[in-house]
């Protein structure tokens, strides 16, 4: 991928994280803010909604830190197993792992008194974002990138969202994982577009620098015959 697309992977998840985050951080917190809008506290909205959309920001990098260190990962995966179906194989273990973990430890360390239906849910929700993104990178490219499609959904989202899942705090819990969830769904399932751009951006730039070369060296040719 070449630098202005890059650039603009960047910038465009930056933004998608920020309103992600300032649409989500007022539904999450509603409890919260409600009075702002009950009382129709135009400022107030405002003031939040610019605070809420600074967070976003902060969580778009985090999601942006993530996506690279994982196709780093991914690349030192398939070179340690040198096949990417036993590659695959362990992902889905860790998926598997990390799921149960996020039910199972969270209801350990969380859940004395209260049921573990919430905590159930909540693994869903990753779960099914995870699947139906992986659905579309894998009719994007090929069966076999649904396992590593869902394994940065589900685990690399779980591991960027372990500040907040260790406060437990509920509003916080919804208002970091979505902006993750998009902000990382949108980096899978655009990047193979950005990167074919780059390759045609980049095969357009040789063909315009080997035509005046060719031009050059048809007249050359002329003068020798002339």
């Amino acid at each position: 991928m070449n630098s202005r697309n890059l650039v603009k992977l960047f910038l465009t998840t930056l933004l998608i994280g920020g309103l992600t985050g300032g649409v989500v951080g007022f539904l999450a917190r509603w409890s919260e803010f409600k009075p702002y809008f009950s009382s129709f506290e135009v400022s107030a909205i405002l003031s939040t909604f610019i605070w809420l959309f600074g967070v976003g920001l902060i969580f778009s990098v985090i999601s942006q830190a993530g996506f690279f260190a994982y196709l780093t990962i991914h690349r030192f995966g398939l070179g340690i197993f040198k096949s990417a179906s036993l590659w695959n194989a362990v992902q889905l273990v860790l998926i598997l792992f990390v799921v149960f973990d996020l039910v199972y430890l969270r209801y350990l360390s969380f859940g004395s008194g209260e049921g573990i239906s919430s905590y159930i849910v909540l693994a869903l929700v990753v779960l099914a974002a995870g699947l139906i993104t992986a659905y579309f990178k894998m009719k994007q490219t090929n069966k076999q990138s649904f396992i590593p499609a869902l394994f940065f959904m589900v685990v690399v989202t779980v591991l960027e969202w372990v500040p907040v899942l260790k406060t437990n705090d509920e509003g916080w819990l919804y208002f970091m994982l979505f902006p993750l969830l998009v902000c990382n769904a949108y980096q899978l399932l655009v990047l193979g577009k950005l990167i074919e751009i780059s390759q045609k951006e980049l095969a357009d730039r040789r063909e315009r620098k080997q035509t005046p070369a060719k031009g050059k060296m048809k007249a050359g040719q002329l003068g020798k015959g002339s």
